[in-house]
């Protein structure tokens, strides 16, 4: 008997949100998106109870933006769990160990949705549980052990309690987004989050003046709220760097053009119809083929990395210096240090004097992070094509099922994909690797409301691609008989 057989009646037993059985109309799915918007608006505003707030300390706070959640609150790991359990799925099918036909067989559907579900039940327990009851970044209030006399253990099971709740409704709310709305939950909770930093980075309301009251500032300089200094170089530096943060707007706008105009650059392969006469019609295949959403992927494995780092910094009194040095919080020096990201300017920017780090020891830190993000993007898009049905063979296969050929070749599966195979891998893997040394080199130049550059590429992609598909979605609302030539309902 094959694992699958023996874990058929726990994963096919997995709750799980209930498919609609025939079409959702537009106008719906828009509600069921929008509700849910709503729905992680409001919990990310909802506080732990009994953690002592003034004590907390923001274990994911760099990663914030592309892990989806807020310190403090229900939501406090975010879509952490889920992208690591598809982390660790993706590592497994591209392994080939899972033995898994996703594509064809209906029950391995239901087995991988269920092992995925178990897994990332199994992220919140050991993402969540060191959180709580390691190191102090939720530490039990004793006022609230007092009062209730359930002593500061009990406290602390009653956070994780709220937490373990909180992971398995960012789930669900996702689950519910990919079947009933529009796009995906993860996409959605990533874009709410960086969008809430870019307009908190962009408008703000600051006191000027003492009692004169408040006046709207923009990037600190619209309203004169910058003390102008008389050096000419402490001028730029203040403008581009300081309050001013003019550098962050320049590299906010150009990353958002590079992300629209390398979602704009394809390859399209012609096609016709093998029966309908004069049907024709072109498959894209986009620079970036496998989107910015393997990048989450990446700096969630980073993410991984650190907190391991904070762990055993605040368990390991006599941690080695070379595995890791920390200060306040923050690593300083050895291994951890050089596999830590480059967050901003003041990561790097020592010739400006943002940082008292050696030179030599931040273009160690820099290289690793190119190296990391740009291999790890070509690989984990590589992965991501592959497990997600968007391969040569898969890719061939959808095309043939649609009656689509190419023209000037036999209408073979195995054509088409010999085909598809001149294009998907390689643009896969340059896609992959140009968003890599996009993120990293957006994070090095800053950009606005402190949105990390992997954040920034993702709300971008996504927006466009969820404009895509709400484009489609009204397409065929239009022209019904569209939605059952390209299978729909």
């Amino acid at each position: 008997m094959g694992w699958k057989d023996a874990a058929e009646p726990v994963l096919s037993r997995m709750p799980a949100v209930v498919r609609p059985e025939g079409h959702v109309p537009f106008r719906r799915k828009l509600g069921w998106t929008g509700g849910i918007l709503v729905l992680y608006f409001f919990l990310t505003n909802v506080t732990l109870f009994g953690v002592d707030a003034a004590a907390a300390n923001d274990l994911f706070g760099q990663f914030r933006s592309i892990l989806a959640g807020q310190q403090g609150s229900v939501l406090q790991l975010g879509i952490g769990p889920i992208v690591t359990a598809s982390i660790v799925l993706q590592l497994l099918g591209g392994a080939d160990l899972l033995g898994l036909d996703t594509d064809n067989n209906p029950r391995d559907q239901v087995l991988y949705q269920g092992l995925q579900k178990l897994l990332v039940g199994v992220m919140i327990v050991l993402t969540g549980l060191p959180m709580v009851f390691a190191g102090g970044f939720l530490p039990a209030d004793t006022a609230v052990a007092t009062s209730l006399g359930i002593g500061t253990f009990g406290v602390k099971m009653l956070i994780f309690a709220q937490i373990a709740v909180g992971g398995v409704l960012i789930l669900f709310m996702d689950e519910i987004v990919s079947k009933w709305g529009v796009g995906s939950g993860v996409g959605l909770f990533i874009i709410a989050g960086v969008s809430q930093q870019l307009v908190g980075g962009l408008f703000s309301w600051q006191g000027l003046g003492g009692a004169s009251g408040f006046f709207p500032t923009w990037l600190g300089i619209i309203t004169g709220s910058v003390q102008l200094p008389s050096s000419p170089t402490d001028l730029l530096s203040t403008i581009f760097l300081g309050q001013g943060q003019l550098l962050a707007l320049i590299t906010t706008v150009l990353i958002f053009g590079i992300v629209v105009y390398a979602e704009s650059v394809r390859v399209e392969i012609p096609l016709s119809h093998a029966r309908v006469k004069g049907a024709r019609g072109r498959f894209p295949v986009k620079l970036i083929y496998a989107s910015v959403l393997p990048m989450i992927l990446v700096r969630a494995l980073q993410a991984n990395i650190q907190f391991l780092g904070r762990i055993l910094d605040s368990q390991w009194a006599a941690m080695p210096a070379w595995l890791g040095e920390y200060a306040s919080g923050q690593v300083t020096g050895g291994l951890f240090y050089y596999l830590a990201p480059i967050q901003s300017r003041s990561d790097w920017m020592w010739f400006l004097g943002l940082t008292s780090a050696d030179p030599l020891d931040i273009a160690i830190r820099v290289l690793i992070d190119l190296v990391f993000m740009i291999v790890g993007g070509a690989i984990f898009a590589v992965f991501w094509v592959e497990t997600t049905g968007m391969g040569p063979e898969s890719t061939a296969r959808q095309i043939q099922n649609s009656g689509m050929q190419i023209p000037g070749f036999r209408r073979n599966p195995q054509v088409i994909e010999k085909v598809m195979e001149r294009y998907i891998p390689q643009v896969t893997v340059i896609g992959g690797a140009l968003v890599g040394l996009l993120a990293v080199m957006a994070n090095m130049l800053g950009t606005i409301g402190a949105v990390s550059g992997t954040g920034l590429l993702l709300t971008v992609s996504i927006t466009y691609k969820l404009y895509e598909e709400i484009a489609e979605e009204q397409l065929m609302e239009m022209h019904p008989m569209m939605r059952q030539m390209f299978g729909g309902e």
